[in-house]
């Protein structure tokens, strides 16, 4: 089975390095020295420290692998420079709701999306119903709330 395609922008693919750095330089060998002297304490058989840093190993490798996946099949979807005629993968998309309301979305992949920082993927309903729509379009997205009106004032890059 052919692994999927991980899309980033370059500063995902950043993060995520620089995250697998640090679980791999840092935090993997302070589990290790943490499961180390939980065994020199005591028995591991009731041992709850010992446990603990156990399910911690699991959770680091985990994760370690996870990262090593993403990285190895990512796609960077480069990010233009030139002024953008139409949203895409990458830009910064300035919306106005019909209560006038205004919220910034950046289209990133769902590996980086984050909506809390108004990153939002382009898989997401959101995201899908703004690619390649142009400044002064609307677009009409079906939540579960009832249905939600966008009309992009701006384009622009991350």
């Amino acid at each position: 089975m052919a692994e999927e395609k991980v899309l980033l922008t370059t500063e995902g693919l950043e993060k995520l390095k620089s995250e697998l750095e640090h679980l791999r330089e840092v935090h993997r060998p302070e589990v290790l020295e943490r499961l180390q002297r939980a065994k020199e304490l005591s028995d591991t058989v009731d041992n709850a420290e010992y446990d603990e840093a156990k399910n911690e190993q699991a959770f680091v490798e985990g994760r370690i692998m996870t990262l090593e996946r993403m990285i190895k099949h990512a796609e960077v979807i480069p990010v233009e420079k030139s002024r953008p005629a139409y949203v895409r993968f990458g830009s910064r998309v300035k919306v106005r709701d019909s209560d006038g309301g205004e919220r910034t979305y950046v289209i990133v992949g769902g590996t980086e999306s984050n909506p809390t920082e108004g990153k939002i993927s382009n898989e997401s309903p959101v995201g899908k119903a703004l690619l390649g729509k142009h400044v002064g379009e609307e677009v009409e997205i079906q939540a579960p709330k009832g249905l939600i009106r966008l009309k992009i004032s701006a384009i622009s890059w991350e």
